[in-house]
């Protein structure tokens, strides 16, 4: 058993699908229309294209509000991205206008950084586990 698929809840599918690319760096994998207004997007990885995809999931569900605005309030990220340098990706994604809600922070053999994915998230980046 693997992880084939994971949902992240976005506010606006069209500027998640910016930030996750434009930002990130993910590539788009699927984007089919789904009803009238919603579409199944994900993403992934440009270094794992055929690897687990990121769903960009309407947060239309009553209960999605809620729970999010609870975690970003205690400052809770909902994912977590491996990089190979949290302190180079902070830099380079502060250049880009991304606010951080937790600058690179050392705790043993990890860092970890926390910024703002501007769509109701908080995304914590950290080094990938050696």
């Amino acid at each position: 058993m693997k992880i084939h698929l994971t949902s992240l809840f976005v506010d606006d599918q069209a500027k998640a699908l910016a930030f996750y690319t434009e930002v990130l760096g993910f590539v788009k994998k699927h984007d089919v229309p789904v009803g009238e207004q919603d579409r199944w997007l994900t993403v992934v990885s440009p270094d794992e294209p055929g690897g687990t995809e990121l769903l960009l999931e309407p947060a239309g569900h009553p209960a999605v509000k809620p729970y999010r605005d609870a975690l970003v309030e205690d400052g809770i990220p909902l994912a977590q991205f491996a990089v190979a340098d949290v302190h180079a990706e902070y830099a380079r994604m502060s250049a880009l206008g991304v606010r951080f809600t937790q600058e690179p922070l050392e705790m043993g053999p990890v860092t970890t950084a926390v910024f703002d994915d501007t769509c109701g998230n908080l995304i914590q980046i950290s080094t990938e586990p050696q």
